[in-house]
C-alpha cells in the first residue's frame, strides 16, 4: 500500500511566531488579525502565539531567522505589504524578502511562511488583506499549521 502523508490543519501544541512589518501597517495589521484569528480557530491558545513587529519588510527575514533558530517555534509567519511606487525600490524589496524567507526554510528546517503581499496598488493590497480575495494572513496561518504538522510526521517516519 502506498503511504501518503498530509499535514493537518490543527495548531496542536506548537508555538507560532508571527513577524509583521509596521510599514504599511494599515494593511499589515489586517494580515496579523487574520493570522491570529485563523490560528485560534484551529486550536491555538494565546500563549502559543508570539507577535514580533519590525520596521519594514526587509527586516522581517532577520527577525524570522532568529526566531526559527531558537528551536521552540513550530513555524514562523512572515507578514508584510510591499506596494509598487514610482521607483525600482519595490523590485529590490520583493526580491530580498522572498529570498530571505526561502533561506530561512532551508537553513533552519522550520517552516517560514511567506505572507507578504506584493501588490501594484493599495486597492489590491486591501483586497488581499480581508475583503474580496480573503485574508493572506489567514492563508499564511493555514500553511504554517499544515507544514508544522507535516514536518512532525516526516520526523516520525
Amino acid at each position: 500500500m502506498i503511504q501518503e502523508i498530509k499535514g493537518q490543519l490543527n495548531a496542536g501544541a506548537g508555538r507560532y511566531a508571527i513577524v509583521v512589518s509596521r510599514f504599511n501597517e494599515f494593511i499589515t495589521s489586517r494580515l496579523l488579525g487574520g493570522a491570529v484569528d485563523c490560528l485560534q480557530r484551529h486550536g491555538a491558545k494565546d500563549e502559543q502565539i508570539a507577535v514580533v513587529w519590525v520596521p519594514g519588510t526587509i527586516e522581517i527575514s532577520l527577525a524570522a531567522k532568529k526566531l526559527a533558530q531558537r528551536g521552540d517555534f513550530a513555524a514562523v509567519l512572515c507578514l508584510g505589504a510591499v506596494i509598487r511606487g514610482q521607483t525600482g525600490h519595490y523590485d529590490h524589496v520583493c526580491q530580498q524578502i522572498s529570498r530571505g524567507v526561502g533561506q530561512i526554510n532551508l537553513e533552519t528546517g522550520v517552516p517560514a511562511i511567506f505572507g507578504v503581499l506584493t501588490c501594484d496598488t493599495i486597492e489590491q493590497a486591501i483586497e488581499r488583506a480581508g475583503t474580496k480575495q480573503g485574508n493572506a494572513g489567514a492563508s499564511a496561518a493555514l500553511a504554517a499549521m499544515e507544514m508544522a504538522d507535516l514536518l512532525a510526521q516526516l520526523q516520525a517516519l
